[in-house]
């Protein structure tokens, strides 16, 4: 199966989730969506990690971005797990998980995706089969695969810098502009290179030419 890689459609699937049946795409609707995988239910790391997507549901909601949970385990342990991750997050603040989990024990959807890990031994089930890593998949409404992040199974995600992705994809196409290096959102931007030095005139007034091929302009964002 050849590799997914940005650009390409995101594969559809039907699953079953904390939510009931879903088909991929229809989920997704018009939304942005993140699909990130975890090793697996009752395991800490993963706990810490969907306390935090469930505490900050108002920072996707308010990007219109929808998330979605996988792991190589059952629905009957997702929803006790659930009860965990509520519980561990409501020390820090109230939490509650929102999102749907899908249920993939038998690695179907993981294979598709490519989730599965082939380098720890340790995260294997007791018949030894791999389960997932830690997987990020971003998918615009068009379901065209715009971010991929695979981090191991020993190593917690940064949700800051996956918001910050999402922030720069989504003004990129609505502005015509790229980020540069630790861009954050209202910082000062790079005009595309696309852009001809008339059309920057127009679209960027405050524009600073830095070097012919490097301009930078302040953005107002709605």
């Amino acid at each position: 199966m050849p590799a997914l890689r940005l650009g390409n459609i995101a594969p559809d699937f039907e699953a079953q989730t904390t939510h009931g049946p879903i088909k991929f795409h229809d989920w997704i609707g018009n939304s942005w969506a993140i699909l990130f995988s975890h090793p697996g239910d009752f395991t800490p790391v993963c706990t810490t990690e969907l306390a935090e997507v469930a505490r900050r549901a108002p920072d996707f909601a308010q990007r219109n971005v929808k998330v979605i949970g996988i792991s190589a385990n059952g629905l009957d342990d997702h929803e006790k797990w659930v009860k965990d991750i509520n519980e561990w997050g409501s020390q820090f603040a109230p939490t509650e998980v929102g999102f749907p989990i899908i249920a993939d024990a038998d690695r179907k959807i993981s294979t598709l995706y490519d989730m599965l890990d082939e380098q720890d031994a340790t995260n294997r089930d007791a018949k030894g089969l791999p389960f997932t890593i830690r997987t990020v998949f971003v998918i615009d409404p068009k379901k065209t695969i715009r971010l991929t992040i695979a981090y191991p199974a020993s190593t917690g995600r940064n949700f800051d810098e996956i918001l910050r992705v999402v922030d720069s994809l989504q003004i990129g196409d609505k502005y015509r502009v790229t980020t540069p290096v630790n861009w954050k959102k209202g910082d000062d931007v790079i005009v595309h290179p696309t852009v001809s030095t008339d059309e920057a005139k127009t679209l960027f007034p405050e524009h600073t030419v830095h070097k012919p091929y490097l301009r930078t302009t302040p953005l107002k964002v709605d």
